[in-house]
């Protein structure tokens, strides 16, 4: 993404080794990690979510639109409050998944649905893009209130990805309005 997505209350960026302690409040809670797909362990220290950082940062570049890694901060302050994501699912590395991961602090204030919708938005704008899809563990309910939230589309239940049972939920270049 070359420049900055803007919403009402949000700005998606790129990360940068600043928001080492932001991010850490995210990827560092097991309240988030605990969800993450592929199972993830909660990043343990400011120090090593610098080191996160900086992989994401190096392999941003060599990614192709739409796909990449993505902090969200508030416009009012520029506080990060969560991040955004697009990368391919495994195991062919065919199908496009949308992700997002808040504080947990920020829970509950609509930050998830906004960025990913702009995310989404933005993603259908890309070349080749056609559909996205968003995993989640089933009993995961705020995952999946918001992939509802966003206009997607419940496509079953599968062991397909990540060897985990996920809900799927796809939305296509068609649905956004």
């Amino acid at each position: 993404m070359t420049l900055p997505l803007t919403t009402d209350r949000l700005v998606i960026r790129d990360w940068t080794a600043d928001d080492a302690e932001a991010a850490f409040q995210i990827y560092g809670s097991s309240d988030v990690t605990h969800w993450l797909t592929p199972a993830m362990d909660r990043v343990g220290d400011a120090a090593a979510m610098r080191s996160v950082l900086q992989a994401w940062q190096e392999a941003q570049p060599n990614l192709i639109p739409p796909r990449g890694r993505w902090a969200v901060e508030l416009r009012s302050d520029g506080r990060v409050v969560g991040g955004v994501g697009i990368r391919l699912l495994p195991p062919y590395r065919e199908d496009l998944e949308l992700s997002w991961q808040l504080r947990p602090e920020e829970w509950g204030h609509g930050y998830a649905t906004e960025a990913a919708r702009a995310l989404v938005e933005w993603a259908f704008r890309q070349d080749g893009t056609d559909e996205l899809f968003a995993v989640a563990r089933p009993s995961n309910s705020r995952a999946i209130a918001t992939a509802e939230r966003i206009g997607m589309q419940w496509v079953g239940e599968t062991t397909k990805y990540y060897d985990l049972r996920l809900q799927v939920y796809r939305v296509r270049r068609g649905d956004v309005v």
